[in-house]
């Protein structure tokens, strides 16, 4: 099994994984297609962005992502009046030392929530370009680093609802994956009544499942996941699918492919596996590639979803045929496939590779070759791995 320059197999890092969403759980409820979008997210080493209604659980999933992780946590409250500054820092006089010294702003910790992001005028969500691609921030002609790992977790409410801004392209190109949390149901929210009986705070905690060394090595364990070259090529099929799609003015850009590839690494990480399969893009696909397209005005008056050019082109680009074993950019037999669980339903870990179906034993009788077939004359299972005379 192949691992990562820590040493972090990727069982092991499957097992944290789960670990993690396990942990979140019991803070938040929320689908688990959710929280392996958003660990997805994360592992990629990208940005995430949460899009519903008020008081869904955005701002809580995002704290609670946060102490799951161990990592620290800073919260951003966007607002109309909100500036640059506010979120990058400045330079301050210090009046004993006679000198500009540098105060950092919230943007300076591992887990940031760019909350309510879309309130915020354009110009204040552009300060957090540099800082979510570069991982830096240049103030007054000085850079400085961003903390190691780094994540925004950006959350917005539906751009129809009133003070809201729509995001900059360039911004929403940046966030890896966009997921919603939406309405859950009535045994959820019967959980979350049980749940805050049961304590003292309004605002749920967790414990760390991990801590940040171990978030650097799940990270660095997909950077070890092998893509195969068909794979990678459905990838970039896909983003050109978006692109000629008549109802889109803009599809999925060169910068999403890569973060789209990202995000696959990530997936097969989750499902323990060393190697990315087409249902981990699958899966991806509508969380990943969706809010980077612009439709036409024409798709947009006739009320098209996004997700629906995605799926179009889902349903006509062909799947590719991907074996496991085969080393990269090797043609595989004819047939050969793999089959991706999925593990946001409890099922097998996604990249398993199916079984091949049995051959169909002839019952007693005769056979194509005319001999009569008995259980005396016919073959054991040790003998039918030995070559026919």
């Amino acid at each position: 099994m192949a691992e990562s320059s820590t040493g972090l197999g990727v069982e092991a890092a499957s097992s944290h994984c789960l670990d993690i969403v396990e942990r979140v759980e019991e803070a938040v409820v929320v689908e688990r297609r959710v929280l392996f979008e958003t660990l997805a997210g994360v592992i990629a080493r990208g940005h995430v962005l949460v899009e519903d209604v008020p008081g869904t659980g955005k701002t809580v999933l995002a704290r609670v992502l946060a102490q799951s992780l161990g990592l620290g946590f800073n919260r951003i409250q966007f607002t109309p009046d909100l500036l640059p500054a506010d979120v990058t820092g400045s330079n301050v006089y210090n009046e004993h030392e006679g000198t500009f010294e540098f105060a950092e702003g919230p943007v300076f910790s591992n887990v940031v929530l760019a909350d309510e992001i879309n309130r915020a005028p354009p110009k204040t969500q552009a300060a957090l370009l540099e800082a979510m691609e570069e991982r830096q921030v240049s103030v007054d002609g000085t850079t400085h680093p961003l903390p190691t790992p780094f994540v925004v977790v950006a959350t917005q409410n539906p751009v129809e609802q009133e003070g809201t801004f729509q995001l900059p392209e360039a911004q929403r190109d940046r966030f890896s994956v966009k997921t919603a949390m939406g309405y859950p149901d009535v045994e959820g929210e019967m959980g979350l009544l049980d749940r805050r009986a049961k304590r003292r705070t309004i605002a749920p905690s967790v414990e760390p499942a991990v801590d940040p060394t171990t978030v650097l090595a799940l990270q660095e364990c997909a950077e070890a996941v092998r893509v195969d070259t068909k794979v990678r090529r459905y990838i970039v099929d896909l983003a050109r699918a978006t692109r000629e799609d008549d109802r889109t003015e803009i599809g999925v850009s060169p910068r999403g492919v890569q973060r789209v590839f990202e995000a696959v690494r990530a997936s097969a990480v989750i499902g323990g596996r060393s190697y990315a399969t087409p249902d981990d893009v699958k899966r991806l696909a509508s969380a990943t590639m969706s809010h980077r397209l612009v439709l036409t005005t024409e798709a947009t008056v006739e009320g098209v979803e996004k997700a629906d050019v995605v799926q179009a082109a889902l349903d006509t680009v062909d799947v590719p045929a991907v074996s496991p074993d085969a080393p990269d950019g090797d043609e595989d037999e004819p047939g050969a496939s793999v089959s991706a669980g999925d593990p946001t339903n409890g099922g097998t870990p996604a990249g398993v590779a199916a079984e091949p179906e049995p051959e169909t034993e002839p019952e007693s009788g005769t056979t194509e070759t005319g001999v009569q077939d008995t259980p005396e004359t016919r073959p054991s299972a040790a003998d039918g791995q030995q070559s026919e005379e």
